[in-house]
């Protein structure tokens, strides 16, 4: 099963994951990032979304 990540180099804080997904992502206020809280996932359709929606793309799946 792929994992949900975040790359954290490239996330610019914009928080449209945790809001599209808030059972997936988390926002770390501290470090001005996202985070996932759930890698092995949630509401798939949510977290293509989620994907889809960041605009620097930083969110994908890994196996």
């Amino acid at each position: 099963m792929a994992k949900v990540v975040i790359d954290q180099d490239e996330c610019i804080g914009c928080e449209s994951c945790v809001e599209i997904c808030p059972e997936v992502f988390a926002f770390d206020e501290s470090e001005g990032l996202a985070y996932v809280i759930k890698e092995e996932g949630g509401p798939e359709e949510e977290i293509q979304e989620a994907i889809d929606s960041c605009p620097v793309e930083c969110i994908y799946r890994k196996e």
